[in-house]
Order: structure tokens, then C-alpha cells, then sequence
């Protein structure tokens, strides 16, 4: 490695283990290109998150979501 990657390595591995958790995912994205459908998903996944902390809608227990579900295929 040149001493610059050295010297960013040392920085990133002083960081808190959560920063360097970030750290690492932005990094693997770099590259993995995201498709056209991953990121209407992550859209759509935001907003929701965004509706359930504006109060809008409220969680549901999984379990709970998915008798809801059977009940409506059956």
C-alpha cells in the first residue's frame, strides 16, 4: 500500500467501530453501481420510514403483519 492508503487506513481504523461500519458500506457501494429498481426500492423504503416517523402510519410486529397477510390470501 502507498503511504497515502496507509495513512487513510490508520485514520479509518481510529474511528469509532459504528463510523468505521459506515465507512465500510459506503466504500463496498462505491462499487456496486445501484440498478434503476434498487433505488425506487430504497425510495420507497425511505419514505415509508419517513411516514412512520411523522406519525403517519404506525409499525406493525411482524408476526402480526404476516397473519394479517395469510388472512387475506385465505
Amino acid at each position: 500500500m502507498s503511504a497515502p492508503v496507509e495513512d487513510l487506513a490508520a485514520q479509518a481504523l481510529s474511528l469509532a467501530p459504528e463510523d468505521r461500519a459506515k465507512l465500510v458500506e459506503r466504500l463496498i457501494a462505491s462499487f456496486e453501481p445501484r440498478s434503476p429498481a434498487e433505488v425506487a426500492w430504497l425510495e420507497a423504503a425511505n419514505a415509508r420510514r419517513e411516514d412512520v416517523r411523522a406519525g403517519k402510519v404506525a409499525m406493525v410486529p411482524g408476526d402480526e403483519a404476516l397473519a394479517r397477510v395469510r388472512a387475506r390470501l385465505a
